[in-house]
């Protein structure tokens, strides 16, 4: 399926996104960090505001999980955000939210003002090997659960960037 932002992505104007999970330590985290080494692989960190949230409040102001940060270093991707919790006034600071999961896609919605620009999606319309399934939670996975999601998250990271680089106007 192919994303159609509901706007031009300019320097002036970057893209935001908010990646959001249940507590902002694990699936969240490792996506904001691997969606921010992309871009800045491409050069374009200018046209990008990226951040992650839970649905949850039960770790602000934590690292990520220890476990997710030695997956994602062991792969170049640092994560060095702090855990918070997803709130109203995200639905008017971005304009993309992805979902983790089906549960925290509820979550938001039960939050979420019918007059919000922001897009709301799950991570995984963005993978072409689970299309729209559920990001798995790796915290009782062991490391092959975290390996698993830095995975998905990967894959749908790349192609997310794919369908948002057409519209990035370069002046």
């Amino acid at each position: 399926m192919n994303f159609h932002p509901n706007r031009t992505i300019t320097r002036e104007e970057p893209y935001s996104i908010c990646f959001v999970c249940l507590g902002n330590i694990c699936r969240s985290p490792t996506a904001e960090g691997i969606f921010q080494h992309k871009v800045k692989e491409r050069g374009l960190e200018s046209y990008f505001y990226i951040d992650s949230a839970g649905t949850g409040a039960y770790h602000v102001g934590e690292k990520a999980n220890s476990t997710s940060r030695s997956v994602a270093k062991s792969h170049g991707v640092s994560l060095l955000s702090r855990a918070r919790q997803f709130i109203l006034d995200d639905f008017l600071e971005f304009d993309l939210i992805l979902a983790m999961d089906s549960s925290n896609y509820a979550n938001i919605m039960k939050l979420k003002s019918s007059t919000t620009a922001a897009q709301l999606k799950m991570m995984r319309m963005f993978d072409p090997q689970g299309y729209n399934e559920d990001v798995p939670d790796p915290y009782y996975g062991g490391i092959n659960g975290f390996e698993d999601v830095f995975s998905i998250l990967e894959r749908s990271s790349e192609e997310l960037l794919n369908q948002l680089s057409p519209h990035i106007f370069n002046e």
